[in-house]
């Protein structure tokens, strides 16, 4: 047995010990999940966001990323996973019985786009926190190109049972309060993740390929892959091209060091990001020809523009930075980030993938994480590429601190250390939900091909289509499962009347500004 899997059952016998193993159970998740609006002949939707669906500036539910058409849809978080699914269906039902002659594209990287212009960038009203959100999506077409931003995901957002925490610390007879040690934990987590993360790609990658269009504004990046057919682009052995470094690539994030050993090293790292000026960012320039090209120069814009694989959170309050919501309050929450979009799924996201992630995240909390170092920030990092890129080569061997170990038997390591936490979780639920989906990842590692990256290449080799016409094939198979299907009328009413609000709360808001946009900049970036 592994070191991880003593540590890993250590802890949870002594909560059996006390006959609070139960208390791992009922942690909340919820889903963000992206998708871009298409019409019918596949091309990026260039219509506003649909009126019926409400304000994306203010609905708690549908809302928009970084383009018009990328259609962001959230879930309240729920204990049983399986509600979270059903809340993420229903809100698809809702939202495609108001697209007209529009689908969404279920595929992570993007098609039918043509070049930057053809983006269009969020709009959120006339307020100053609307105005704040559409001139920072300008800053990040500025800094990588709107293109990238196209790319659609799915977060994952999970809290541990707030019951657990304070047996946790008396079990450890810490003597920081409860909220510095939820927080502790939580980065301790963070870490652990962060060290196989990889393992997410290799087994939920699904996007081994690239419509060529994709790389229209930066064509020298095309020079890296092969070419699969005349339109699409792609690495054999890919998984996840989402999570590559052709992504969110820049110099100044790869030289980023965010400190996640603790929360006020997280905070002041972060903050001193968006504090530091980068020349680059400066020859853009801030306010030119009489409209706000970034909200800044800074190396970060605002906390959102650092793109991480997992995020430690805290709800923050209108007008309140993250940041700063953290430090005064600790962490709620953390947000998994790296979960490509599943095609073969009509909410991109399936039951055991969702059960696999939490019985992962809560493993790697109670597992012992120790700091990181520069050198750890940097094998991450490599592991995480060299899965993203090559992750079903056989023999692709990571480096797992001073030595190498091939991909298959670590993944074989990880998902062994997770059958304690599964056992328990299964322990008041029929057909053992977690364990079978544990069983069903173990059959992925011994077998790249069932991997979604894998099918995904089978079924565009066998059918001889492109990665564009096999997205808009299967997506067109999801919006045609939707438009089968109808809304209770309850839930329907639900959420018109979700939507109607939003509206009216978005005029609420436009009606009540009293600052100058520039001095409601000056007073949010001041929070101290």
């Amino acid at each position: 047995m592994t070191q991880s899997n003593t540590t890993v059952l250590t802890r949870l016998n002594q909560l059996q010990g006390n006959g609070k193993q139960q208390l791992i159970c009922g942690g909340l998740k919820g889903i963000e999940k992206e998708s871009l609006r298409i019409n019918k002949a596949g091309l990026i939707a260039q219509t506003e966001h649909p009126h019926a669906l409400g304000s994306a500036l203010t609905h708690p539910t549908i809302t928009t990323d970084y383009s018009e058409a990328l259609i962001e849809l959230i879930t309240p978080p729920f204990a049983d996973v399986r509600d979270t699914l059903d809340a993420l269906q229903d809100i698809h039902q809702f939202v495609y019985d108001h697209l007209d002659n529009e689908i969404l594209l279920n595929t992570s990287m993007p098609c039918g786009i043509d070049g930057d212009d053809n983006i269009p960038i969020a709009r959120y009203g006339s307020s100053n926190i609307g105005r704040m959100k559409h001139i920072y999506r300008h800053g990040l077409w500025h800094r990588y190109g709107r293109t990238m931003q196209a790319i659609a995901g799915i977060h994952f957002n999970y809290s541990v049972p707030e019951a657990l925490w304070p047996v946790l610390q008396a079990q450890e007879k810490s003597t920081l309060t409860l909220e510095q040690f939820t927080s502790d934990s939580y980065f301790g987590l963070v870490r652990n993740f962060k060290r196989v993360g990889w393992i997410i790609l290799y087994l939920f990658g699904a996007s081994p390929a690239i419509c060529k269009n994709f790389f229209k504004s930066r064509p020298s990046l095309m020079a890296q892959f092969e070419e699969f057919d005349r339109g699409t682009l792609y690495h054999p052995y890919a998984t996840s091209l989402r999570m590559s470094d052709i992504g969110y690539k820049s110099k100044n994030q790869g030289n980023l060091k965010i400190d996640y050993n603790s929360l006020a090293g997280y905070v002041d790292s972060l903050g001193k990001a968006i504090a530091t000026p980068y020349p680059e960012y400066e020859k853009i320039g801030v306010f030119v020809d009489g409209e706000y090209r970034q909200l800044n120069s800074n190396i970060l814009q605002i906390e959102n523009e650092f793109y991480s694989t997992m995020r430690p959170k805290q709800i923050a309050q209108s007008g309140e930075k993250p940041t700063l919501a953290l430090k005064r309050r600790g962490v709620r929450y953390v947000e998994m980030r790296s979960l490509d979009l599943d095609v073969f799924q009509h909410i991109g996201i399936g039951e055991h993938t969702a059960r696999f992630v939490e019985a992962l995240l809560l493993t790697c909390l109670l597992k012992d994480s120790p700091p990181f170092t520069e050198h750890d920030h940097q094998i991450n990092n490599a592991n995480q590429l060299a899965v993203a890129n090559r992750g079903r080569q056989l023999g692709l061997l990571l480096k797992q601190g001073a030595e190498q170990i091939l991909l298959q038997d670590w993944a074989h390591d990880i998902v062994d250390s997770m059958l304690p936490v599964c056992t328990i979780l299964d322990q008041d639920l029929a057909g053992k939900p977690y364990e079978a989906a544990l069983n069903y990842q173990r059959q992925r590692v011994g077998n790249p091909d069932l991997t979604p990256s894998a099918q995904m290449l089978a079924v565009m080799q066998q059918t001889r289509q492109p990665f564009a016409r096999f997205g808009l094939q299967k997506s067109a198979e999801h919006a045609q499962f939707f438009k089968q299907r109808i809304l209770d009328s309850e839930t329907a009413e639900k959420f018109n009347q979700l939507a109607e609000q939003s509206l009216a709360k978005q005029k609420d808001i436009e009606s009540k500004d009293s600052l100058s946009f520039d001095d409601f900049l000056k007073q949010y970036f001041s929070q101290k």
